[in-house]
């Protein structure tokens, strides 16, 4: 999708739920057109399950919410932000919907679960029919069945009567509500389960591994239809202006449903080209691919190159170092990065998602099975090729569609995944069922429609995989640098080098120039400003090695160890938790135990390696908390800890926060900013990203009128207000068709120096001025705007400033639009930089 003047300047996410409904985001529209985004970026807006407080969970594809205001708040929304210069985008949901409680509320769902795959709604969801005798596996009963059966009652007489489990009720097929109750339940096109058959025996595709999210076809044209009537009514009636896919990994063809979907919003407006990104994580080699018809993702590519523009290497080394020694964590639970995603591939295939793993082997035995030439793969053989295929793809999936040639990027993916696989059977002949089951999955062996499901399956369960093994529970075990672990993130290699950065700006701006760039969502682990301040530990490394080594041994004498105990007596913490713990506050910065320990025990759970989510260690767990409650605050014993903390990384912190701040919103692409964000905002994914926004207009407001920034959440605010109201202004500087221009710094500091320069036009850079490249001879053109940021500000001071470090300004005044002073061309970083580590310059 080439950009063009639909194309946000800006975007802010605002994080809709009963709490912040349609008319509480009508109130913020002054402020935030005052703060210079373009648009404003809503959560779902579709009705969701009762409560939900993010909106992923849709009930219904046809309703407005109506806990946010229904369909005449959000049109009243639409019409307050017109009046004041402003767009909605939203979020959309094309892969999954709740399987609610109660499940009425799913009417589709509840239209199959009555009438089984005779039902006009059965083409909705992926049900594997010929599981289970021919019935839907409902895994929702809190034992198994022989002991729950007296919790089950029919309510209701003839077509009307339901079968009801605490809160569950679901229909009964039509003539069986007279029947026995033993009868009644084999009679049903579900199968009532215990919970804990999911991981092996469900039978539908589900949202990674969620039972409560019921995957849905939207390759089918009139699913498709069905599910996207409504938000296109409202695009065209000028409602909303573009469009958040989120993940389209899960879905059967990406590229099939983008073009589907680009073809069907076109009809809808008259034609026009409306702004939409993707939730595509990439790995840090990966591209996008070229022929999707959209502006580009959702910006999770530029968050891990921004913060890893603020990383030291060497200290990241020395401190990885100092990790491996103080926690003595194996290799494969942490204690190298690699090991560690093997092993958790390895588990999460073969536990959480043995479900799908064995829905892929029936198919591939289907395939082997119609052909004389396939037979003879033993079921066992094309399980393991299937699961050793998974493990090894670095990449959340392939884009391989049965009938197309697959890509070639893919083909040689596999071809290495396929390379490795082999090495797990013991008989070479065995280890040919790892080229059927890549041929299938690469879509050579046919196009019947095994061949087809298998290759779709393969590779949404390869995105599955990926999700759970490495962003789940990988970055939870692996935790050096808790800053790292964020989503698209490579932990065991985060550092971005100045020069890799520009070239992965100059490549933005190239192919996706108005693709979407992101600091902090809904899903970021934790938010940017408390990333900044755990990414500072790469400035200190030795320090923060002898404050965990104290607090290590203070843990092991049972100081702090919490309340937890065994028969032997108390649980004792192992050193990886220790550790991961006091990142978490030192990033949090305050002794919130309220939020500190739910996103702690949270990241215990998900590593999965003393207790998880289903299998719970109530003594570990207690003794997690109790370390945290053992800091608390001001007249503590332990308070002055948390002086120290805040000693050693307050102001290498701010000057992280305010240069990715800057960075995220002047350079390519369209930044998103997360709600509260333009404030010092100190969030962990739980539970604080489901907050409710609070916006305070009255300091801008202050701001505006003369009032001095004082402290790092206003100075984040001017930053902020100052590079998205430049953006509006001038959006030549910044889409489609601007330039942009490293500059270097020159001098004993130059390294700690990142700045560049965005040009209305093309434009390149000749002896430190830019230029138009136009080849007559270097003929000066004034830069638009200027970007100047400090890089590990610690070493800098440590190594004794910035001394006569200058930054080769275009000749000519610029004005430092934070700060207010002016600049005539080259200047030294010394004075440039002096109030603030940060500047955002202007031709005067």
């Amino acid at each position: 999708m080439t950009a063009d003047l639909m194309a946000p300047t800006a975007t802010y996410r605002l994080q809709l739920q009963p709490g912040f409904p349609f008319e509480a985001a009508r109130r913020t529209v002054p402020y935030l057109a005052s703060l210079g985004v373009s648009h404003l970026h809503l959560s779902p807006v579709l009705e969701a399950r009762p409560g939900s407080t993010h909106g992923y969970d849709v009930v219904d594809h046809s309703a407005v919410r109506a806990e946010l205001g229904g369909e005449d708040g959000l049109r009243a929304l639409a019409r307050t932000a017109r009046a004041h210069g402003l767009g909605l985008i939203v979020d959309i949901v094309p892969n999954h919907m709740a399987a609610p409680v109660p499940e009425r509320l799913n009417r589709p769902l509840w239209e199959v679960l009555r009438e089984g795959p005779a039902s006009p709604y059965a083409r909705w969801f992926d049900i594997d029919w010929a599981e289970h005798g021919g019935k839907v596996l409902l895994p929702v009963l809190g034992g198994p069945l022989g002991e729950e059966l007296k919790r089950l009652a029919v309510e209701g007489e003839g077509d009307e009567a339901v079968l009801r489990y605490h809160d569950h009720t679901v229909p009964l097929r039509p003539g069986t509500a007279g029947l026995p109750l033993p009868e009644l339940l084999d009679a049903q096109w579900y199968r009532l389960g215990w919970w804990r058959l999911a991981r092996t025996e469900l039978n539908y595709r589900r949202f990674f591994t969620i039972n409560e999210l019921i995957a849905v076809r939207v390759e089918d044209p009139e699913v498709f239809t069905a599910t996207h009537a409504k938000l296109l009514e409202l695009m065209r009636d000028g409602v909303v202006d573009g469009l958040r896919v989120d993940h389209p990994d899960g879905l059967a063809d990406p590229a099939g449903y983008l073009r589907r979907l680009d073809r069907a919003v076109r009809d809808a407006t008259g034609g026009a080209e409306r702004w939409t990104v993707v939730e595509k994580i990439l790995a840090r080699d990966e591209r996008l691919p070229a022929d999707w018809p959209v502006a580009g993702t959702t910006g999770y590519d530029a968050l891990h190159h921004i913060d890893g523009l603020f990383l030291d290497p060497g200290g990241l080394a020395a401190l990885t170092m100092i990790y491996q020694d103080l926690t003595a964590a194996g290799a494969d639970e942490g204690g190298e990065w690699a090991a560690t995603v093997r092993r958790a591939a390895h588990e999460v295939v073969t536990r959480e998602l043995a479900a799908e793993v064995e829905r892929l082997v029936r198919t591939a035995v289907r395939i082997c099975d119609a052909s004389p030439r396939l037979r003879d793969h033993a079921p066992w053989t094309l399980r393991t090729a299937v699961r050793e295929l998974l493990v090894r793809l670095p990449v959340y999936r392939p884009y391989v569609v049965v009938g197309t040639p697959a890509p070639d990027g893919d083909a040689a993916l596999l071809e290495e995944a396929a390379r490795g696989a082999r090495a797990a059977f013991a008989v070479p002949e065995e280890a040919r069922a790892v080229d059927t089951v890549r041929d299938a999955a690469l879509g050579r062996l046919g196009d019947g429609p095994h061949h087809r499901d298998f290759c779709a399956r393969f590779a949404q369960t390869a995105a599955a995989l990926r999700a759970k093994s490495v962003e789940d529970t990988a970055f939870y075990r692996y935790t050096p640098l808790l800053s790292a672990a964020e989503v698209g993130g490579d932990p065991g290699h985060p550092a971005v080098p100045a020069e890799e950065f520009h070239a992965f700006a100059a490549r933005l701006l190239r192919d996706w120039p108005a693709t979407g760039t992101v600091l902090s969502t809904h899903d970021t682990k934790r938010s940017a400003d408390v990333r900044a301040r755990i990414a500072a530990l790469t400035e200190s490394p030795e320090w923060w090695g002898r404050l965990m080594a104290r607090e290590l041994a203070r843990t092991e004498t049972g100081a702090g160890a919490g309340a937890g105990t065994e028969a032997s007596g108390p649980v004792a913490l192992d050193a990886r938790t220790v550790w991961a713990v006091w990142q978490t506050a030192l990033g949090l910065g305050q002794a919130d135990t309220a939020r500190l320990v739910p996103a702690v025990l949270k990241g215990v759970r998900e590593a999965g390696l003393r207790t998880t989510w289903t299998e719970q260690d109530a003594a570990y767990e207690e003794a997690v908390t109790g370390c945290l409650e053992s800091a608390r605050g001001p007249g503590d014993p332990d308070a002055p800890l948390w002086a120290e903390l805040g000693a050693e990384v307050d102001v290498p912190a701010r000057a992280i926060a305010l240069g990715a701040a800057l960075v995220h919103l002047t350079m390519p692409g369209v930044p998103d900013l997360y709600m509260g964000t333009e404030h010092s905002y100190r969030a962990l994914v739980d539970p604080d990203n489901r907050r409710p926004p609070t916006p305070r207009p009255e300091v801008l407001v202050a701001l505006d009128a003369g009032r001095e920034a004082d402290g790092p959440s206003t100075e984040k605010l001017l930053l902020t207000s100052a590079a998205l109201r430049l953006r509006r202004e001038h959006p030549e500087w910044f889409g489609a068709g601007s330039g942009y221009l490293p500059l270097r710094a020159e001098g004993p500091a130059a390294a700690h120096c990142v700045a560049f320069a965005r040009t209305p036009g093309r434009a390149v850079v000749e002896g430190g001025c830019a230029t138009d490249g136009s080849g007559d001879g270097g003929r000066p053109m004034p830069a638009g705007a200027i970007t100047v940021v400090t890089r590990l500000s610690r070493r800098l001071a440590t190594a004794g400033g910035w001394g006569t470090t200058r930054l080769p300004l275009p000749s000519g005044p610029w004005r430092d639009l934070l700060t207010g002073r002016t600049i005539d061309g080259p200047c030294l970083l010394a004075d440039l930089l002096s109030r603030l580590p940060v500047a955002l310059l202007m031709r005067v």
